[in-house]
């Protein structure tokens, strides 16, 4: 009798769930179903499978979207921008959590605002001002651009994991003279392990799909990120949307498989550590 209450208690949940799964994995189901269609099969049925299954659509993807080049420099934007912004974020963070700096809320509450600016309303000045210093069509260039629009958000959600941390261990640290730095690598790190590797992904799922200041700010062919590829099925008066959807599953299959292998530590990090403000 109770199992029975409890099963229908339980319904609502799970109908919501389903329905919730279905609205996130249906965008994903039609990707991979129209990149193995022809521009006019996808045309006439965008929404019904494909007939014939094109996997040349695959090959001429990659070929045209020049997606051994562009991977490769997405590889590196993304492990430099990732590298610094944490770093950099670690740093922040643990001074503003736990050093109690004079005006430190207000710093923290600056940083939160800076997550919701928006990066289009200075990118003609900032582009004029990196002409000038030289840092047009370079890796570099681009990097510190998204070091700076990602570290105000990675250090608000590292100060507020590290926050919720228990004092006791960084008091007992203190006592047996450690100083600051010896506190930040011994104890603070180890502990905030989920909420850096949170704020990790983040960083890096951003800068692996970001595409306006990549295409402002490195003109040249040789240096563009994957997001840009998807700009070479575009055509004079039309898209071809077969060779568009594969570039896509190509674009997001290595983010997929790395958001798979370590869901469970963002999710952890996410939630115990962004929601602890």
């Amino acid at each position: 009798m109770f199992r029975e209450r409890r099963r229908v208690s339980t319904l609502p949940n799970y109908i919501i769930l389903t329905l919730m799964a279905i609205f996130a994995l249906a965008p994903i189901l039609l990707l991979v179903s129209g990149s193995f269609k022809s521009t006019a099969e996808f045309t006439i049925s965008p929404f019904a499978l494909p007939e014939e299954l094109l996997w040349s659509n695959y090959t001429t993807a990659w070929e045209q979207g020049n997606y051994a080049t562009t991977i490769r420099n997405s590889t590196i934007l993304t492990s430099f921008t990732v590298l610094f912004t944490v770093a950099l974020a670690g740093l922040a963070a643990y001074a503003l959590s736990r050093l109690n700096l004079k005006g430190g809320n207000i710093i923290s509450f600056y940083f939160l605002i800076g997550t919701g600016v928006p990066a289009q309303l200075f990118i003609i000045p900032l582009f004029y001002i990196w002409k000038q210093l030289g840092l047009i069509n370079s890796h570099a260039g681009l990097i510190i651009i998204y070091v700076a629009l990602q570290a105000p958000f990675a250090t608000y959600l590292l100060r507020s994991y590290m926050v919720a941390l228990p004092q006791d261990f960084i008091d007992a640290a203190r006592i047996d003279g450690a100083s600051n730095v010896q506190v930040l690598r011994e104890i603070i790190i180890p502990l905030s392990w989920p909420g850096f590797l949170t704020a990790a992904l983040v960083v890096g799922l951003f800068t692996w799909n970001e595409f306006l200041f990549a295409i402002t700010f490195l003109p040249s062919p040789d240096l563009k990120p994957i997001a840009t590829s998807l700009y070479a099925f575009q055509q004079r008066f039309g898209r071809d949307w077969g060779l568009t959807n594969a570039g896509s599953v190509i674009m997001i299959v290595p983010v997929l498989i790395l958001f798979l292998l370590l869901q469970r530590n963002f999710i952890e990090g996410l939630t115990q550590g962004g929601l602890k403000a």
